[in-house]
């Protein structure tokens, strides 16, 4: 790579950069620019843009002479540029830089038209000091709290006894070791999908973002740890940043976050479903200590059992004291009880029905009596006769109505008379 810019044009540079067809001619295929003029109008319009401040992370450091040479990466996206810096603002800066220094820098963006490469020529750097870093992390915590992301009725439940636990960790670190060390002395069946990845620096947000959105579409993983030993604030910063957070609340799995380091809390933290203090704690709090289980077991079925017993005696007593009653010891008892009493009332039915029929009886005789007093009948038995006209048949109540021939009717029988003489009778 060239390391200084291109030498200024020589005098017929002019000439040399136009179109083979003329500077008027459009481009075409048939009428291309050449490359030299394409690498010199980008250089210029770069040029157009002036200084610029950007800020990011230092992943790499390199001296040649009193060139130094940066690569500046985003912590928060695949992106990242070389700065190069002629004017001595690196040495400047106290303390000494470091990789993964986070950096504020004021730069002119520098297009080298030999290679076609693209640098930032640094004109200052400013570290970002801790002050700086905490103002920001305030801001943005009260952010994410502004928009719901630490409230607790979003906290998704862990599960009691998942099935498969996603740990994502550095590589072969001691909080790894902790965790499945911790969760495998409790629950020695547990299984892990282990991703290891950077823990800190400028690859870490990117690879814990990715390791974690692929355990979250693992249909198999229930819970994820996100775990990490102690370290400084700034090594801890990858802990804080958004991109990280918001996927973390995003996730559809329940998340830990173990992030070993009580004095400052990143705010992942605030925003997991659970917070574990320590690596080891979380390696507790994800799977049920077995043995602690079976004891609870022991004891509950040992409980079960004796309020079992408990019942079944209480029963058993309760059913002998109730088979020792006399009405269940000899039931025919309140057979006989009761047949007494329907007795009684069959020959109380069997008086009143008599005394009744006896009554109506009499009442029966005294009716008939006075039927057969005022009966016509017996007028005619006491010596009386009906007279009635032979022709009509009527009553005769009067001699003057009686006609040639009558009929006189007896107690026994009848007779068919003749009228041959009419008396009146004598007034008294």
């Amino acid at each position: 790579m060239n390391d200084a810019p291109s030498s200024a044009a020589e005098p017929n540079a002019a000439e040399t950069d136009r179109p083979a067809t003329g500077p008027g001619a459009p481009m075409s295929a048939e009428n291309p620019w050449p490359l030299r003029v394409v690498s010199k109008k980008i250089g210029d319009w770069l040029a157009r843009l002036g200084e610029v401040w950007t800020e990011g992370q230092i992943t790499e450091i390199s001296h040649r002479g009193r060139t130094v040479y940066l690569t500046l990466r985003d912590p928060a996206a695949e992106v990242s540029m070389r700065v190069v810096d002629f004017t001595g603002a690196v040495a400047a800066c106290d303390p000494p830089l470091r990789d993964g220094a986070q950096v504020v820098v004021r730069a002119q963006a520098q297009w080298w038209d030999k290679n076609g490469s693209l640098s930032l020529h640094v004109r200052e750097v400013r570290q970002v000091g801790l002050g700086e870093l905490l103002a920001r992390l305030e801001r943005l915590k009260k952010l994410l709290a502004a928009e719901g992301l630490f409230a607790a009725d979003r906290k998704k439940p862990l599960p009691f006894l998942p099935y498969r636990i996603g740990l994502i960790t550095g590589r072969a670190s001691d909080a790894m070791r902790d965790v499945l060390k911790n969760a495998k002395a409790r629950l020695p069946s547990a299984e892990f999908e282990v991703r290891e990845v950077a823990v800190q620096g400028p690859k870490a947000v990117t690879e814990v973002c990715a390791a974690l959105a692929e355990l979250d579409r693992d249909p198999d993983v229930e819970v994820i740890v996100i775990a990490r030993g102690g370290g400084s604030m700034e090594d801890l910063l990858p802990f804080s940043d958004e991109t990280l957070c918001r996927a973390v609340a995003e996730a559809v799995t329940p998340v830990v976050s173990a992030i070993g380091h009580e004095p400052d809390t990143p705010i992942l933290d605030y925003v997991a479903d659970w917070r574990a203090s320590t690596p080891t704690e979380a390696g507790k709090k994800v799977v049920p200590d077995l043995a602690e289980e079976q004891r609870g077991l022991n004891i509950s079925r040992t409980r079960l059992r004796q309020a079992l017993h408990s019942m079944l005696t209480r029963e058993s007593d309760a059913l002998a004291a109730a088979r020792a009653r006399p009405v269940l010891a000899r039931p025919e008892t309140m057979l006989e009880a009761r047949a007494e009493a329907v007795a009684n009332l069959a020959h109380r039915m069997r008086a009143r029905v008599d005394s009744r029929l006896e009554r109506s009886t009499d009442e029966l005789e005294h009716l008939r009596a006075r039927l057969r007093s005022l009966s016509p009948q017996s007028t005619l038995d006491r010596g009386y006769a009906i007279v009635t006209d032979a022709e009509s048949g009527a009553v005769l109540r009067d001699a003057s109505a009686a006609g040639d021939r009558i009929g006189v009717r007896l107690a026994a029988g009848s007779l068919a008379a003749s009228v041959t003489e009419k008396i009146e009778q004598e007034e008294r």
